[in-house]
This record gives C-alpha cells, structure tokens and sequence, in this order.
C-alpha cells in the first residue's frame, strides 16, 4: 500500500507524519515551528530521507496558496510568505509536493474518509477566534479568482448604514461572542472562555443566555445564506465549538424559525459536526497529493 509524508505547519506547532493511501495514519509526531525557513526545510528532508519509500510530501500550510507553490497572504510564520515553498521543500526531497490552506485540507479530509464521503458540492466552516473553511466543487476544491474561497468571515451581515457593514467573523465567531459578555460584565477577555460562557448560562446568567442566542442567530443566519448562495450537499461545522451536543439541534431551531418567515425559501440547510479534528489537515493534504499524483 502506498504511503504518503505528511506536514501540518502551524504558529506554535508542527505535526508531522506517515500517512496510507487509505487514510491511516501509520506514524504521528510533533515539534515546536521552527523559528527560521532553513530550520523547516531541513526538518522536512529529514523525515523524508528516513522515509525514501514514500510517493511524495503533503503540505497544509497557513495562508493563500498558489498552485504553483507561494503562500499569499500573512500568518504566525512570516518566513514562509514570499519564497516558492513548493519548489524548495521539492528541490530538498526528491519527490513530489502537494501544498494546500489548511482549512482547504481540513475541508478535503471530510471528502475523503470523514462525514462529506460520497458527497460532492461541500462547505466546511471553522468557527473559533474567526470564521473561515472551504468550498469543495464536484468533489474539488473552488478557491477562486483570488484565492479567497471559504473566506466566509468577510461577510458583511450588518444593516448599519453609516459603515460598509461589521464582517460575520467580527460578529459571531467565539471570539466576538467572548468581547460581547467581557464587555457588558467590565471583564478583561482575557478572564473569560467560551466554555465559561456556556457554564455561565447553563447557571441561569442572563448576559451569557442573551450572549449564546445571539451567537445562534447569527451563526443560523450565514449559513442560510451559504445555502442559497452556493446550494451545498451539506455544511459542516468544525472548531471547538462543533464538540457542544446541542450545536446542531441550535442551529436548526433559528433555521426553522427563518424558514417559516419565508414561505418560498424550501431548501433547510443539512448541517452536521466534521468527523475530523486534530488530524484534519495531514489527512486533507494527503487526499490532495493523491488527487494530484493522478491527475499528473
């Protein structure tokens, strides 16, 4: 069975490792981001040389990424916008080098053994401190003209006029839902968690009840409009807040609550959790290799 090399290259950490072509992870590690290119890369030739029998390397990599391999964009890892990363973790490896967005991966591991397999026209949505994800077109990834595919946070939701209009992400990711209740409260962000907004409201706390429907509307809100923007398949949904059990059932009362202001708008939108987690984006850039070493 073939096996693939696998990196996912974060702001604090690194994961790293070997991959099956029937997405078993064979082997798994992790290591501090090096702090300088030269560091990465040496890492990278490393790992491979002890695995020479692999058919290529997988990337997941912060910011926009060019198919011919340069990362747009900015990001915790300053050193990796500017350079080719695809030519020099190549020219360092002999072999072939898939490199994608890590929502983008996050997105094609779903497609390939997680809960978007069999499925073609997909959206995966990451909500933490902001909102993004990616589209997957017949089965591929639509990263647009711009490299902005799954960009959903930029959204403006807002009705102010005297403003272009406040972005989705500004205003419901778990972030914005954290500054609403730290605000109100004349707390420190610092001295609150979206867990402790949740536990607050479960005791019967009325800024953190009003915080959480808030967050609900909104978060039901764009995802109707992702549905009869775009007509996916299914939405899923990853980040810390996709392991609440009541997420789904949420999102589905303000779902049916629009719906039934809306007589003609007979599409509810399917939205499910992302069978993945920690793992997402090794497995996602291994499916792209694949589908790469196929199309090549």
């Amino acid at each position: 069975m073939d096996k693939f090399i696998a990196f996912d290259i974060g702001g604090t950490y690194i994961k790293y490792g070997l991959i099956d072509s029937e997405s078993n992870i064979l082997e798994h590690q992790k290591a501090k981001t090096p702090k300088e290119l030269e560091d990465l890369l040496t890492m990278i030739q490393l790992y491979a040389e002890l695995h020479n029998d692999a058919k290529g390397v997988a990337v997941s990599i912060p910011g926009a990424v060019s198919d011919d391999g340069v990362v747009y964009g900015a990001s915790a890892i300053s050193y990796i916008h500017g350079p080719n990363m695809k030519e020099l973790i190549q020219e360092g490896t002999n072999l072939p080098v898939y490199m994608e967005n890590d929502a983008n991966c996050a997105g094609y591991a779903e497609v390939w053994a997680g809960a978007a397999k069999g499925k073609k026209d997909v959206i995966v949505m990451a909500i933490g401190t902001g909102i993004g994800g990616a589209i997957i077109k017949d089965g591929k990834l639509h990263k647009g003209a711009n490299l902005h595919g799954g960009e959903f946070g930029f959204m403006l939701l807002s009705v102010n006029k005297e403003i272009a209009g406040e972005a989705w992400t500004r205003m419901d990711s778990t972030a914005s839902m954290i500054r609403k209740v730290a605000k109100r409260k004349n707390l420190s962000v610092d001295a609150l968690s979206g867990e402790e907004i949740f536990s607050l409201a479960e005791a019967g706390d009325e800024i953190c009840i009003e915080a959480i429907d808030d967050f609900f509307h909104l978060l039901a809100l764009g995802i109707f409009n992702l549905q009869y923007v775009y007509d996916p398949e299914v939405i899923l949904l990853s980040g810390g807040i996709s392991a609440r059990e009541d997420l789904i059932d949420r999102i589905y009362d303000k779902l049916d609550r629009f719906l039934k202001t809306m007589p003609k708008a007979t599409v509810r939108p399917i939205v499910d959790i992302c069978k993945f987690r920690q793992n997402a984006n090794l497995l996602g850039a291994v499916y792209g290799l694949k589908k790469q070493l196929r199309s090549s």
